[in-house]
């Protein structure tokens, strides 16, 4: 196997594969015993399946079919032009997609961060594909944007994401010194010691993809810029399970009780002390939570 990621593939025991979708082509690493419930792990910004290396053995000895795709965009998956390609729609359509793909009527979905509203937004437009929804630091979209327009806290924690907005800038100065102001976000916003310079190293090589950084970012500019509509007043009937940083830097956790309002059974969990990284920083904790809801 020649990934640079090689040696990371083998010590947790799983392969990588490529899937063609409609308009799409993912790269998937896939874990787990084939005849094992299916759970869709999906990544959040800046990260890629590599931010739940910590959690696919746990989940793949528990008896699940771990299935963690690079979202479109990000590292080895294709890198669509334009911002109609990441608007929230095909987002969440990539998720079916990639359950057509892998030949799964029904999916458990996990998210985190960007791959936590996406799978929001895949539990809201294809409820009969999802079976149980485990969401990490993520709200649904319809309440983060109610939010934004009427807490004046969130808009201020919020306040990198019209920095995002900038053509060209943002990716620019990422890039500078190696990525060296990615990886001092991702520093400052973490307990010391949560990530590894082996980490950062294999960050780096999935933001060098040609195309990846502007991809990535043109979720946010899409998300603002073509948004598209779902259900306000949305019930989430199957299982949700929501856990969230109690000191999460980016999203209030006002944001986590309103969208757990909208699940008919719903239950939070706030891992006190931590912030947004909480299956990085809380790995024990996350890993148990996971399995108990999910097997």
């Amino acid at each position: 196997m020649d990934l640079p990621y090689a040696s990371v593939l083998e010590g947790l025991g799983i392969e990588d594969r490529y899937y063609d979708l409609p308009g799409i082509r993912l790269h998937v690493v896939v874990a787990g015993p084939p005849e094992g419930k299916p759970v869709l792990l999906l990544h959040g910004f800046p990260e890629f399946w590599y931010g739940w290396k910590n959690q696919i053995r746990a989940l793949a000895e528990a008896g699940l079919r771990v299935i963690a795709p690079d979202q479109r965009g990000y590292n080895l998956s294709d890198k669509p032009e334009g911002l109609s390609a990441y608007r929230m729609d095909v987002l969440a359509g990539d998720v079916a997609g990639l359950m057509d793909a892998m030949g799964c009527g029904r999916a458990s979905v996990v998210g985190h961060d960007w791959g936590g509203v996406v799978a929001w937004a895949a539990a809201a437009l294809f409820p009969e594909r999802v079976e149980r929804l485990a969401i990490l630091d993520a709200p649904y979209a319809p309440v983060a944007f109610r939010s934004l327009l009427s807490h004046p806290a969130q808009i201020l924690k919020s306040s990198y994401m019209f920095y995002f907005q900038l053509a060209g800038i943002p990716e620019s100065r990422f890039a500078q010194n190696n990525w060296q102001a990615m990886v001092a976000a991702m520093e400052k916003t973490s307990p010391q010691g949560t990530f590894r310079a082996e980490d950062f190293e294999q960050y780096r090589r999935a933001w060098s993809q040609p195309g990846a950084m502007k991809a990535m970012l043109n979720w946010y500019r899409a998300f603002f810029r073509q948004p598209v509509r779902l259900p306000g007043r949305a019930r989430f009937k199957m299982p949700v399970r929501i856990l969230w940083g109690g000191q999460d830097f980016a999203l209030g956790r006002e944001l986590a009780e309103a969208s757990l309002a909208l699940c008919d059974q719903g239950e939070l969990f706030i891992l006190e002390g931590a912030n947004h990284w909480i299956q990085h920083e809380r790995v024990e904790e996350v890993n148990l939570r996971l399995i108990e809801f999910l097997r």
